[in-house]
């Protein structure tokens, strides 16, 4: 269907229920992601993992967060946007902490960190399953002063 450029939609011919406020799965899986935010933002995030995530995702997930945490004691997380379509969310974030402890095999600096991630999580049956992330470790370790930054 091809709409005119100055289309205004009311909402009303849309068929598809999260136009009308309903709840969508979609929906459900970002306040998932939400949810676990906020656990790591309070540095409860292992009250949340065997909740949201899969048995085995959970394990995975358990490992790199308590490596992460060790690293960075006050790790925190703040949603910049968050998408869903069936059953994956992406989500676009700000991670920040200072590094107080080993990373990636480095020593601690004491110094802080903020960079942008992207994580796509998918889930079945109402838990996590499965994720990846974009990371940039490369802006991270140059802030931690771990690699020289570039030449201008």
């Amino acid at each position: 269907m091809h709409l005119p450029l100055d289309y205004q939609s009311t909402g009303l011919e849309c068929s598809h229920p999260g136009w009308r406020g309903e709840g969508t799965v979609s929906e459900e899986n970002k306040d998932m992601v939400r949810r676990l935010v906020e656990a790591i933002n309070a540095g409860e995030e292992d009250a949340v993992i065997e909740e949201l995530f899969a048995p085995r995702a959970a394990r995975r997930v358990k490992r790199l967060f308590a490596e992460f945490r060790l690293a960075f004691p006050d790790w925190q997380e703040e949603i910049v946007e968050l998408v869903a379509e069936g059953n994956t969310v992406a989500g676009r974030f700000k991670c920040s902490g200072t590094h107080s402890g080993e990373f990636l095999g480095e020593a601690p600096t004491g110094k802080r960190m903020g960079v942008e991630e992207v994580f796509f999580l998918r889930t079945e049956d109402g838990k996590f399953v499965d994720f990846w992330a974009l990371e940039d470790t490369m802006g991270r370790m140059r802030q931690l002063g771990l690699i020289p930054s570039p030449k201008r």
